[in-house]
């Protein structure tokens, strides 16, 4: 089994550690993109992801991993069963690879069941595979627009409908989408961007002694993996048992009017179209205090994640020098001027 960096031995890059851990509190929010340099720790920290969910009740020897509380009616092997047993497994982080085909990626017929047993059975894909988990897209900004298509309507719908050769099926597949890619490489189409809920900004570190411990613990990691990973065994424990923590604490976070007024005002202000850009801040805002403790969302909270969740979502104006991320936090300066 291929053993993977742990995520708190990652070097800097809070951005992105925080968006990622945001939305594992509240998958709601609608998922992460991480763009920035090669080597930036990108792939590696939400490959470095797994490690840290918390498990989940599933019904046991459903192929989607259906929750045993809240039955799917979309579940072809839930809808029906008058009881359920349910188990307990980890959270699925799953790859969608740049080349991976439209069947792999919604599934298909199951040929060796069509010659073998003479029957039309389906062989769910990667959407079956990341329902109540995450779906990872390394180079997002590369893939294929049908593909992209796709991904838009089980997005939006919570559900992958397959019909193809006399099949027809339909099975949940609600999953938290994580892209990154490198934006020298292509732009991401419009209709995507806006489906991410947070986007972290990733750069190369330029302090001298963080870039010394990144490759000082990149070649301890390499020399001795099985030593490297359990000399970070308590604080990946502990991150652990801070995320549950704050998904149970979730709930009871309460939003006041004055978190949500400077979330409309930024919006508003910035030119923002639709209203995704609030409910991303405000969620975030809120997964936010259930990380630290709180039992309120301050305006605070929605001013230290507001570059996360609207800079992608700014409208490209070719007269503004200024990057998105310094638009936002000027605007935020007049908003609580």
């Amino acid at each position: 089994m291929q053993q993977t960096f742990p995520f708190t031995a990652i070097v800097g890059q809070d951005d992105l550690k925080l968006a990622v851990l945001l939305s594992v509190i509240d998958p709601a929010i609608g998922g992460v993109l991480i763009t920035g340099h090669r080597g930036t720790a990108k792939s590696t920290a939400i490959r470095a992801l797994a490690d840290l969910l918390p498990p989940v009740k599933v019904v046991a020897g459903c192929p989607y991993r259906c929750d045993p509380i809240e039955r799917s009616p979309d579940c072809p092997h839930c809808a029906h069963q008058a009881t359920l047993k349910s188990q307990t497994q980890s959270v699925p982080v799953v790859d969608l690879p740049l080349g991976a085909t439209e069947d792999r990626v919604v599934g298909s017929v199951d040929l060796e069941r069509a010659l073998v047993d003479g029957v039309q059975a389906f062989s769910p894909g990667l959407l079956a595979a990341a329902h109540r988990g995450f779906l990872y897209i390394d180079e997002v900004n590369l893939l294929e627009d049908h593909l992209v298509d796709l991904l838009l309507d089980v997005a939006a719908s919570g559900r992958n409908v397959v019909e193809r050769e006399g099949l027809s099926v339909r099975h949940p597949a609600r999953f938290v989408l994580i892209g990154s890619g490198n934006p020298e490489e292509g732009d991401l189409r419009p209709q995507l961007l806006d489906r991410f809920g947070l986007h972290a900004r990733i750069k190369t570190l330029h302090d001298i002694e963080q870039r010394v411990e990144v490759v000082r613990r990149r070649l301890a990691f390499e020399n001795d993996p099985s030593a490297f990973i359990a000399s970070f065994d308590k604080e990946q424990s502990a991150l652990r048992k801070r995320l549950q923590k704050a998904i149970n604490a979730k709930p009871k976070v309460s939003l006041p009017d004055s978190a949500l007024m400077l979330a409309a005002q930024l919006c508003d202000r910035l030119g923002i179209d639709g209203h995704r850009g609030e409910l991303a801040l405000t969620r975030a805002a809120v997964a936010l205090a259930a990380y630290e403790g709180r039992k309120s969302a301050d305006p605070e909270l929605v001013a230290r994640v507001a570059p996360l969740a609207l800079a992608h979502r700014l409208r490209k104006d070719p007269l503004e020098p200024a990057a998105d991320d310094e638009r936002v936090k000027r605007v935020l300066e007049e908003a609580l001027g």
